[in-house]
């Protein structure tokens, strides 16, 4: 038998006040945010989603947003919980919206150390079972190489490593949440589930959140038709022509009969040119917000325009609408956190880095770790903005980055661990950075405070330290991780292996035109904006954005369909009804993102008990006799 809920999980129709709205909303003040309920419950569910993400990390190696699973299971927890307790007759405090948002947080801030701590990656890839998969006669794969996953160890470098990027990008989050307006298709997604939990708007559409449909068709309907449209675009110039043509090359440009993840072949080109596309989109970006802020300061009249995203026009919108719009600006901008503070955590936080990863890895000397992160906050803004445009992270991109050119730097005598290491330095920064600025979208749609969001990223940052690689060793000690014959092959480990190996030659050694590719489409990024930015409004508008362009270039086409299926959707269906399209839209986007992420968390620990599905079927094409 199952605990009793003595409240209702979804509101019924009838029990909507159609005169409260969230402008009368009473919102609790940031520290009655933080229960001690609710880090309990978040570590319990961090420990799960941490097993869930090691699973996944050390078999197919790609980890879709469990966010949605997050707040879902932290609803039910906490309901049950004092559900339980109120029929014993014990006086409990409401359970809140603000409260599960809290736990969401915290919990994905825990599992978010179960990848970016590379225990799928970088830090297996030197063990030294990857060592002999690749072979002791392999150029460039040294014994010395070599160290092999340690509790300690493990536990003290992501202590030293996790916390920079939650202080690196805190004082843009008004540029990114408000300003640019960026969507968070799974923060937002996420926020939609709780306030259906928690308030009476939204309550009748909550029954879409269980309709088991692609997450991407949803990510397609929430994300601007502009964002979806680049992704689709990119994916025709990537796998519909650019791969192709260099394809036919094969012999010529770089040797044939390569292996696909090989970045001396076509896999090389992918992974740079894409590289190439992101930072050149992040860095016109960059240097566009650092423009307007020093315009700002000099003359504090001047309000941002023309920013890349969304310039909303709101003359038509209700005064309820409005209202509800500047009480969730005012909450989310109300405990600040000063700029000063996230300044100076971050130099301090990466001065003890600085001196104490040499220690654990000593190829890494101080100086690189030091122009680390000096060039980390760039990149983690780049990643950032790319993820709240297209809900992907590519942290482990900008991690291969950082691998390659330490690799390079340091050369034969140690650049393999010092590479390996330095991609764990920038994967960390990049990838807690963009979760926080995603959690930052959450709590500004769900009336958190911005302060008890930052708070509870420090405490579930501090938990993943601590879990995550508890229940990687879990896996270590139970299973030979790695093994290519194994349930758990790691698939990964050997590609970062090989890719620090490859660093070390430096770039003389990628394909042939990889370079100048690369260099052609970075500078194309940038040109891309400034047009964007100096054409009229009717014609920019229809520019690509070569941030979202990238992802397909890296990750593959397949998503792509799904999002221009969602857009062409919505666009339908706002010619045929405008307002419906506006009220419905983002809970059918939601329905279709939420319904993926909660059936991630069984289909997971179905696979992990090694339970196989009773049938499976597979289409291909007929054999001609």
């Amino acid at each position: 038998m199952g605990t009793e809920i003595s409240e209702p999980l979804i509101l019924d129709k009838e029990s909507i006040d159609d005169g409260a709205g969230i402008e009368s909303e009473l919102v609790p003040e940031w520290k009655d945010q933080i229960t001690i309920r609710g880090l309990v419950v978040s570590a319990l569910l961090g420990t799960l989603f941490c097993i869930i993400t090691h699973k996944l990390n050390l078999t197919v190696g790609i980890i879709p947003s469990l966010n949605v699973g997050a707040g879902l299971l932290g609803f039910f927890f906490v309901k049950s919980w004092t559900g339980f307790l109120t029929k014993l007759g014990f006086q409990v405090s409401p359970f809140t919206k603000q409260e599960n948002t809290v736990i969401q947080t915290c919990v994905v801030a825990c599992y978010g150390l179960a990848f970016s701590g590379g225990f799928g990656s970088y830090m297996i890839a030197m063990d030294e079972r990857t060592y002999k998969l690749i072979g002791a006669d392999y150029p460039g794969n040294r014994a010395e190489d070599i160290k092999n996953p340690g509790l300690g160890w493990m536990t003290g470098f992501l202590f030293v490593v996790s916390f920079l990027g939650l202080f690196s990008l805190t004082p843009l989050r008004k540029v990114m949440v408000l300003d640019y307006k960026l969507t968070y298709p799974s923060g937002t997604a996420t926020a939609m589930l709780i306030n259906s939990f928690h308030t009476h708007s939204g309550a009748e559409l909550a029954g879409f959140y269980f309709d088991f449909s692609p997450t991407y068709v949803g990510c397609g309907l929430i994300c601007p038709h502009i964002v979806n449209c680049s992704v689709l675009l990119g994916a025709i110039i990537s796998w519909g022509f650019l791969w192709p043509f260099i394809s036919a090359h094969a012999g010529d440009w770089y040797p044939s009969g390569l292996e696909s993840n090989n970045f001396k072949g076509l896999y090389g080109y992918k992974v740079f040119i894409a590289i190439a596309l992101i930072l050149g989109d992040g860095l016109y970006n960059l240097i566009k917000i650092i423009y307007i802020s020093a315009k700002e300061m000099c003359n504090k009249s001047t309000k941002l325009s023309k920013l890349p995203i969304v310039n909303e026009v709101i003359d038509n919108e209700s005064s309820k609408v409005l209202a509800e719009q500047r009480k969730r600006d005012d909450i989310f901008l109300k405990d600040r956190i000063p700029t000063w503070f996230a300044a100076s955590g971050y130099v301090a936080l990466a001065a003890i880095s600085t001196a104490t990863i040499p220690i654990i890895f000593p190829p890494l000397k101080w100086y690189l770790v030091l122009v680390s992160y000096i060039i980390a906050p760039a990149l983690a803004f780049c990643n950032s903005y790319g993820t709240g445009l297209t809900d992907w992270s590519l942290s482990s991109t900008y991690g291969k980055i950082g691998l390659f050119i330490i690799a390079s730097l340091v050369g034969s005598d140690g650049g393999v661990m010092a590479g390996l290491a330095a991609c764990g330095v920038m994967m960390s920064i990049v990838s807690t950075a963009a979760d926080l600025m995603q959690d930052f979208k959450t709590g500004y749609l769900t009336l958190s405070s911005a302060k008890s969001m930052f708070v509870s990223q420090l405490l579930g940052t501090a938990m993943g330290c601590v879990i995550a690689p508890l229940t990687f060793w879990m896996f270590w000690t139970a299973f030979e991780v790695g093994s290519p014959d194994g349930p758990y092959k790691a698939p990964y480990a050997v590609i970062f292996r090989e890719m620090a190996i490859l660093g070390i030659e430096g770039f003389s050694e990628l394909p042939k035109h990889c370079l100048a590719l690369c260099f052609g489409f970075f500078i194309g990024a940038f040109l891309v904006n400034l047009l964007k930015d100096v054409t009229p409004k009717e014609i920019s508008q229809f520019i690509p954005i070569p941030m979202a362009m990238a992802v397909p270039f890296y990750i593959g086409a397949y998503f792509a369909v799904d999002m221009f299926v969602g857009t062409v959707i919505l666009f339908i269906w706002e010619r045929i009804n405008q307002k419906d399209a506006e009220d419905y839209a983002g809970a059918v986007a939601s329905g279709l993102i939420c319904g993926d992420g909660i059936w991630t968390i069984p289909s997971a620990i179905l696979s992990i008990l090694r339970i196989n599905p009773p049938i499976c079927m597979y289409f291909g094409p007929s054999l001609s006799s």
